[in-house]
């Protein structure tokens, strides 16, 4: 967020005021909370602002989803602002969500006074040591004249280099003492210089080996979205025919209709684009961490392949894989450089058999689904979800089966319209980051997909929606278990289902839940029935829709790599693995 004002006062304000008005000097005009005793001081100077508004949120958790949801539709800087305590505690699950998924966000909460930190006060605890191994940086604020530079090195720190969440924890004597208003013009943060133009002897060195392979593969990552930068990959899949793989965090990064575009890869990934990460020679990793559910065993992917390997944050490059180019920089600095070096060295190789060879084996093993189920097929669904509501509309996923079938069917042709719990795979992610994202995008539909087990996590966040006049559109996934630990009992416990049966249909009752918390409530038992309620849910623009869709309890999410294991196990069924063949390239 930039700064909406230059000037600098010396008016006295208390803490609480200068909170509020240092909050409107970097631009906030949405913030996710709810009040309490030790941030109550905040809330009073709150109401005055014409500026800010301010979402009261049925639980803390809540505000630090809805803060995620809407930094990633805006591009913005969630904000969230709680009070001390459990209120604070209760952000911690958002907070680290927001560290593994690089998202901008400042949290702030209220702390006890001063004096008594370190007493075990009413409502006391050390939120900031608490959150310290998942936030880029964190502050105890103790005077109300320390609050506006604060806030402004929060609000930078958080947006700068690779985004996060950043903590501001505010003792309650610092808000209610007064001090003069002095809006900082410059900060001095030592250490802190994130790198964003990449080192060009390093692009060139790149480049030669991109003219070099045969095999290559664009491995894009969720850091290709947050740098903006789907133009300049599309450039550089135009100039060099490179075949591109997408991540979960990355999906609309590169249109999934391209024909170059090969899929997502990892446990649950396209067998195509699973096969070139491990048939390829040279990975060019592009705002990407080589997580653990994309490489499953380490030490057998892509064991022909050498890595270019791209990123804002150096401590990520050659963490899991020695990258035989390391370049720091945004991505979208990296990208216009390469692709000027290349268009003027003008030296590209000729991939057809490689393209061919890919292409042959997206073809032999297409996504599909158990057709002649008795309910519902939860994949049929989610796809016709896509097909109605279009590519222009933004999807935002809870964490589990649901997930993984709404990453392999719904239209992802556009960067930024995919939200979901990537990194920490938070359950009850998908109702407060949709209630965000609609803030963030009023005009644009936003359809939650969700699983019975994480909605029932969450979903008092919909009566925020109703009473915000916040119009999601939600789908609940509804196999009456959680789903995707079933699938691995199934698996590998012999299906022995400990404590994954939620005996949950109609119980609750979806729709009845949904019409006491002042939204639409439907639902879809069969095939004749799926078009029609997508179709109402769509037509209803004035409050929230919850649609539960029963589906079949044994469907199950393939292609899978299990856990712990090499890309070369992947599956496609139970008993069906497919091969590629390095005489076949």
């Amino acid at each position: 967020m930039e700064d909406t004002t230059a000037t600098s006062t010396t008016t006295m304000l208390t803490g609480a005021q200068a909170l509020v008005r240092a909050l409107e000097h970097v631009g906030v005009d949405v913030m996710f909370g709810l009040p309490g005793g030790a941030i109550l001081p905040a809330y009073d100077p709150l109401m005055d602002s014409h500026q800010i508004r301010h979402i009261l949120c049925r639980h803390e958790q809540g505000a630090g989803h809805a803060a995620q949801g809407y930094a990633m539709t805006t591009g913005r800087v969630g904000v969230c602002m709680v009070t001390s305590g459990p209120g604070a505690t209760n952000l911690v699950t958002p907070i680290a969500d927001a560290m593994m998924d690089s998202v901008p966000m400042v949290a702030i909460t209220g702390q006890v006074g001063s004096s008594m930190i370190g007493t075990d006060a009413f409502q006391e605890a050390d939120i900031r040591g608490i959150t310290m191994p998942i936030t880029k940086h964190s502050f105890l604020v103790k005077k109300a004249e320390d609050i506006p530079i604060a806030i402004k090195e929060a609000f930078y720190i958080a947006s700068s280099g690779r985004p996060g969440p950043v903590l501001v924890d505010i003792t309650k004597d610092a808000l209610t003492s007064s001090a003069p208003f002095e809006w900082p013009q410059e900060m001095d943060l030592p250490g802190y210089h994130p790198t964003t133009r990449p080192h060009h002897r390093q692009v060139k060195e790149a480049a030669r080996l991109i003219a070099e392979a045969r095999r290559p593969v664009l491995y894009v990552g969720g850091g290709v979205v947050k740098a903006q930068a789907g133009a300049e990959l599309a450039e550089l899949v135009e100039l060099t025919g490179v075949p591109v793989v997408t991540t979960l965090m990355a999906l609309g990064a590169f249109p999934d209709n391209h024909p170059l575009n090969f899929g997502m890869p990892g446990m649950h990934g396209k067998v195509a684009a699973v096969g070139a990460l491990q048939q390829a020679d040279l990975l060019i990793a592009l705002g990407t961490r080589f997580d653990d559910r994309v490489t499953g065993r380490l030490d057998s992917f892509a064991p022909g392949a050498k890595v270019i390997h791209a990123d804002i944050d150096p401590a990520e490059i050659s963490k899991n894989r020695l990258a035989d180019v390391p370049i720091v920089g945004d991505v979208r600095e990296v990208l216009i450089d390469l692709n000027q070096t290349l268009r003027s060295e003008g030296q590209i190789a000729d991939y057809t058999p490689w393209i061919s060879y890919l292409t042959d084996m997206a073809g032999k093993y297409p996504l599909g689904w158990e057709e002649g189920l008795d309910r519902l097929s939860p994949q049929a669904v989610i796809k016709r979800i896509g097909e109605i509501a279009g590519p222009d509309a933004y999807y935002v996923a809870g964490v589990g089966q649901h997930q993984m079938w709404a990453a392999h069917f719904l239209p992802f042709q556009k960067p930024g319209h995919w939200l979901n719990s990537g990194g920490l795979g938070t359950m009850g992610y998908c109702v407060p980051a949709a209630m965000g994202a609609k803030v963030g995008q009023p005009d644009s539909v936003v359809w939650g997909i969700d699983g019975d087990g994480c909605f029932q996590m969450t979903n008092q966040e919909l009566v925020t929606c109703a009473l915000e006049g916040i119009p999601v559109k939600i789908a609940v996934i509804n196999n009456e278990s959680l789903g995707m630990v079933r699938q691995w009992q199934t698996l590998f416990y012999d299906a022995r289902y400990s404590n994954t049966d939620l005996h949950s249909y109609r119980i609750p009752d979806f729709p009845k839940l949904a019409e006491a918390m002042g939204c639409v409530g439907l639902r879809a038992e069969t095939p004749e029935e799926v078009d029609a309620v997508i179709e109402q849910a769509m037509a209803i623009n004035d409050r929230p829709v919850v649609v539960e869709f029963v589906v079949h309890k044994d469907a199950m999410v393939w292609p899978m790599v299990a856990s712990g294991t090499s890309n070369d196990d992947i599956k496609i069924a139970r008993d069906m693995a497919p091969k590629w063949e390095e005489e076949e390239l």
